[in-house]
């Protein structure tokens, strides 16, 4: 999976194994069977998935979020424009087209906030936060699993609306880093 692969393991940990046991056409579950500093074995398990990028999306003083329903955790969730970053795809140009797709908007400029990894007590999943700007209308081009409302809410505003429950956190992730840039 791009981005996604974990280095060797340091000096003092040695990887025995490595197992996938399931595939899902989504991410891939395994573990990983290590010699611990110690030397003790121990199993550690993990969920591999696709990067993914979160775009905080902003024009005339709106931040633009998208309001879905989330099966896993069986709320409707107000977020950031979000999806998975395609093969060989940058994260800046992964935003752009998500954004286009989601919610019908193309930016005019793209700028990379940040990449870090997710989870990593049992995710190997990287996120990056995209800045978008200079936003004009264009046609929306939605996956067909993605049931969708577009929702502006005032820049001023968008950290205490993303605090509001379900909080999810590549929302909040990307306007704390918005925010700290002096974007929001």
């Amino acid at each position: 999976m791009t981005d996604s692969s974990p280095q060797a393991p340091p000096e003092g940990w040695t990887l025995i194994e490595s197992v996938t046991e399931y595939e899902t056409g989504w991410y891939e579950g395994g573990y990983d069977l290590l010699e611990q500093p110690d030397g003790t074995e121990k199993r550690y398990y993990w969920a591999a998935l696709q990067p993914a990028v979160i775009i905080v999306a902003v024009a005339d003083g709106q931040l633009l979020m998208v309001e879905q329903y989330r099966p896993a955790i069986r709320e409707e969730c107000l977020e950031l424009p979000a999806g998975l970053v395609e093969d060989g795809e940058s994260y800046t140009a992964a935003g752009a087209r998500e954004l286009r797709e989601e919610t019908g908007f193309d930016p005019a400029g793209v700028s990379l906030l940040e990449t870090f990894w997710c989870a990593t007590g049992v995710l190997r999943h990287r996120r990056g936060v995209v800045y978008a700007e200079g936003l004009e209308p264009t046609e929306i081009e939605r996956d067909s699993n993605e049931f969708l409302s577009i929702r502006s809410v005032p820049v001023e505003d968008a950290l205490s609306i993303a605090r509001e429950e379900p909080v999810n956190d590549a929302t909040l992730e990307g306007l704390l880093l918005a925010e700290t840039e002096g974007l929001l």
